[in-house]
Order: C-alpha cells, then sequence, then structure tokens
C-alpha cells in the first residue's frame, strides 16, 4: 500500500500536502475522472505530478502556456525527476523529432493543446500507457472561462483517441457555470469534484478612485518607492505597459524594470519571466499575458492600472501575489473614464457580424482563385481583427465542421446553413461578457467588504483574514510593513514611532 505523505517526501521533499492535494490524488491514483478547483499559489501541479511518479506508464500534461511548461520542466529536472519533456512549437525540427521517436522513456509529458491537435503528434501518444491525462487551468475549455481557446474544447477526440484514460482537470476560477461546462466538454459525467475555498487570507484588497490617469502614475510612483518588494503592475493595453515602464525606470533608477506583454518576441516573453524569478527584476508592467502559471511565491504588491473585465480574471491576477503564505496587497486603481475603456475592451474582444461576414467573403474568394490561406490559427490577420475575437470565430468555425483538422471545409451552402446559429452564439456571448463586467462594476464601487463580494459567485463564505482585509473594512496603508522591505530607506519613513522604536530596539510586541 502506498502512503503518499512518505511519497510526497520521498520524491519532492516536502512534508505535508496543502489543500485539497491528497484528497485528489488518492482519487486519481484509483483511477477516478477528477475536477479539482483550488486556489491559486495552492500547489495544484503536485496533483499530477506526484502520480506521474507512482502511476506505471505516462502522464501527459495540457498546458497553455510554453513559459509555463518550460519552467515545470526545468523546476522538475532540478528536484531530479529526469523523465519529463515539454513538447512544443518551438523545439527545432530535428529535436522534436528525436524526443518523438523516444517517448517510451518519459514518465511526464508537456504539451500545449494546439501541439497535441496534430494527427501525427496524436499517433506517436497513442503508442504510449498513457495513465493520466491532465487538463491544467481547465477554465480555458468552458466558452465561459476567462481565457477561452478553442482547442480546449477538442480535447474530449484526443481523449478518445487514447483510449480514454483517467482526466484531472485543474482550475484555481472556476464558477459552477464553468465547471459544469468542463465536465460537459470533456465527457466525463461521472468527474468526482473536489472544491475549495478560493480566497486568500493572506491578501488585503486595496480600490483607489483617481481623478485622472496622472494621477494613478503618482499613486504607483508613491506605492513602488516606499515598498521595495517583487510588483506586477496590470494593464490592458500593450502600449500603456510599456509606457509607464519606461516611465518607471525614469523615476526609479536603481530598480529594475520591465514589460511584458503578447506583442512580444516569445524568446524576449521567456527571458523576462526568467529574470524576474531570479531576481534580476523588481517590478513588471504586463497585460494578462503574463502570470498564468507563475511560481514565484515573494510577489507583495500587484497593482492594477487598468480594471480587469472580470471577476475571475482579477481573482487570477491578484492570486500571483503572497504564495509564500505572508502579507500581500492588491491595488486596483480606477477613475470614470475606466470604465467606458473597459466597456470597449469587451466589445473588441468579439467580432462584430460584418467582421464574420467579411471572413467568410475573403475565405470563399481565396479558395476560388486557388489562392493559399493561412492556417485557421491565422485566420484574424485574413482581416485584421484581434486574436480573441478569432479564437471566437475559429471556435465556431470547428463548432459547425466548416473547419476540421486545421483544414478549411466553407462553402457557400454551409455557411448559409450555419450564420444564424454563429450570429446567435455572438449575441449571447456579448451579454455575458457585459453581464461579468457589470458585476466587476458593481465590485468596485461597493461599500461592502471587498473579499466577501469578491468570492462569492464561487462559495460560501471566507475565511477570516491574517492580517488587514481590505479597503471597505479600514486598510492602512502603514500598517502594512512586508518583511522584505523594512530594511529599506524607504519602508523605514512609513512606519509609526512604535514600529520604529520596536524595530531599532529589537523588542518584540507581546
Amino acid at each position: 500500500m502506498i502512503h503518499l505523505k512518505d511519497a510526497l517526501h520521498h520524491h519532492f521533499n516536502y512534508d505535508a500536502f496543502r489543500i485539497g492535494q491528497e484528497e485528489i490524488i488518492s482519487d486519481v491514483l484509483r483511477g477516478e475522472d477528477v475536477l479539482g478547483v483550488l486556489p491559486t499559489g495552492s500547489g495544484k501541479s503536485i496533483c499530477y505530478q506526484l502520480p506521474a511518479k507512482l502511476l506505471d506508464g505516462v502522464t501527459i500534461v495540457v498546458s497553455p502556456l510554453i513559459s509555463l511548461m518550460i519552467d515545470q520542466v526545468k523546476e522538475l529536472k532540478a528536484a531530479s525527476f529526469k523523465e519529463v519533456i515539454a513538447l512544443n512549437s518551438f523545439m527545432p525540427f530535428h529535436e522534436q523529432q528525436r524526443a518523438l521517436n523516444h517517448l517510451d522513456l518519459y514518465r511526464l509529458i508537456y504539451v500545449s493543446p494546439e501541439w497535441l491537435q496534430k494527427k501525427n503528434h496524436q499517433n506517436y501518444l497513442k503508442r504510449l500507457q498513457v495513465k493520466l491525462f491532465v487538463v491544467d487551468e481547465a477554465h480555458c475549455i468552458s466558452q465561459w472561462g476567462h481565457e477561452f481557446r478553442p482547442d480546449y474544447q477538442r480535447l474530449h477526440e484526443v481523449i478518445a483517441e487514447l483510449n480514454h484514460p483517467p482526466v484531472l482537470a485543474l482550475s484555481a476560477t472556476a464558477t459552477p457555470d464553468v465547471q459544469t461546462d468542463i465536465i460537459q466538454s470533456l465527457n466525463k459525467p461521472n468527474m468526482k469534484k473536489h472544491i475549495y475555498p478560493m480566497d486568500r487570507k493572506n491578501i488585503a484588497f486595496c480600490v483607489e478612485e483617481v481623478e485622472n490617469d496622472q494621477q494613478k502614475l503618482e499613486r504607483i510612483e508613491e506605492i513602488t518607492k516606499s515598498y521595495l518588494v517583487p510588483t506586477l503592475i496590470y494593464f490592458t493595453s500593450r502600449q500603456s505597459s510599456e509606457e509607464v515602464a519606461l516611465w518607471l525606470r525614469a523615476k526609479h533608477p536603481n530598480m529594475n524594470i520591465a514589460y511584458y506583454h503578447g506583442g512580444m518576441e516569445a524568446s524576449e516573453r521567456l527571458r523576462i519571466q526568467q529574470q524576474f524569478m531570479n531576481n534580476q527584476i523588481d517590478i513588471i508592467c504586463c497585460t494578462s499575458a503574463f502570470g498564468m502559471g507563475i511560481n514565484k511565491p515573494d510577489i507583495r504588491l500587484v497593482i492594477h492600472y487598468h480594471l480587469p473585465l472580470q471577476i475571475e480574471s482579477y481573482i487570477q491576477e491578484v492570486g500571483r501575489a503572497g504564495r509564500d503564505g505572508n502579507s500581500s496587497v492588491g491595488v486596483i486603481l480606477y477613475h470614470k473614464g475606466d470604465f467606458r475603456l473597459s466597456t470597449n475592451m469587451v466589445k473588441n474582444e468579439l467580432p462584430t457580424i460584418e467582421d464574420i461576414d467579411r471572413l467568410t467573403r475573403t475565405i470563399l474568394t481565396y479558395q476560388n482563385n486557388q489562392i493559399d490561406l493561412p492556417s485557421p490559427e491565422q485566420l484574424h490577420m485574413l482581416i485584421d481583427i484581434n486574436e480573441g475575437a478569432g479564437r471566437f470565430i475559429l471556435r465556431q468555425l470547428q463548432k459547425y465542421e466548416l473547419v476540421r483538422d486545421n483544414v478549411w471545409l466553407l462553402d457557400e451552402q454551409k455557411w448559409k446553413s450555419v450564420r444564424v446559429k454563429i450570429i446567435q452564439n455572438l449575441e449571447e456571448r456579448k451579454i455575458y461578457k457585459n453581464d461579468k463586467l457589470n458585476e466587476l462594476y458593481q465590485w468596485i464601487r461597493s461599500d461592502d467588504c471587498f473579499r466577501q463580494s469578491l468570492y462569492q459567485s464561487f462559495q460560501n463564505g471566507f475565511q477570516k483574514p491574517d492580517g488587514q482585509c481590505c479597503s471597505n473594512c479600514g486598510f492602512h496603508w502603514s500598517d502594512w510593513l512586508p518583511e522584505s522591505s523594512l530594511n529599506t530607506v524607504e519602508s523605514l519613513s512609513l512606519m509609526n514611532w512604535r514600529n520604529k522604536l520596536q524595530k531599532i530596539l529589537n523588542i518584540e510586541e507581546g
């Protein structure tokens, strides 16, 4: 009989399981299909990494970010788990072929959902004894999830090709509706659900209204000067992330400040991420492209320069703070103009009916004139729409068999038969996204406890915070003294006289 705590210590040198890990692993080892929803920073990866060590066969992990896969492989190899590999489109062809021809050497294989859709890749995996199929960041499956990815909704086809191994789906931000969508999409109606409270009692929530963007900059300068701690600043605009990073560098010449967004080269993004993980960068000005799966334990501040577009996005982003359990703060800065900006962002995330019609006319024209089309993943380039809008159209074309196995199957007759359905789906999606944005607006402007209302869609109640709760419950910056900033001149100026005296005389409060 396997003693899981002994196995945990033997393979990973941990003395105890965190919330939910042991229960999920026990069910996985019994061959159950499992849905696990755990708070950010709770160590979801152990839920499949330990089984990968214990199962007699291969564990496949579908992960949405190549940088996340590379990080986890590096960490596992450093911990003497050598039989692990990440297969992705950035691998040189000869290196990928060598790996594919020797997949039987690995116990844990990370893949992206897009890589997994290629039939020849599936054929290599079908030769293996796949004992566990893991869907990481499983909210990406759901059409109602905040990071929806079309290829995630086709994972049930791959699972069937691999002879239906047990499935483990993991997420930190899945509402009951999203949980239902995940289970239905994976076609696993008997999934055992392990849903745990996702509130983080060591994070204080601070919402500040300002007059304009200039005041936002002044507050960010003030906060980052006072607290010299690892910090993330989130933007919805790539351009703003760059501009503010450059502005902050001028204000803090002795600090290392970078920007990060999806428009950068993948190699540059990976470099920035690695430098942040290695404490070579202090502050990152980033879009939502940064952060999924980032396992840096000592991030103390997460500042939102722009409003996130829904509660789930905020929980995911602010949850990158304080993963070591120490006191951390999430700050949202907003002014009235931000609400208009957010509304436009939501509008631009979806195509218009005219976009959809223009795209199909373009595709049919290309086909009729025998002009090579880009791959379906690049369809947004055909009519210059953003990637989010392109993903929505792609999923609709896949759903109605107008794109299959990365091949265009569009013709005028087929299009006429499904156009009305696609437009109806578009209208439903618009209503849903606007409802989620309104939910966020109501939360931002509420006079109630921010902690309680933040999590009410996910769970009943919340844990008592370790320290300060939120700005509606009397949060004071002067009372927040993160350990990593106590030795700086700037942080000392924030201490009240009593705290200063205690520090100078090394007196413990008692």
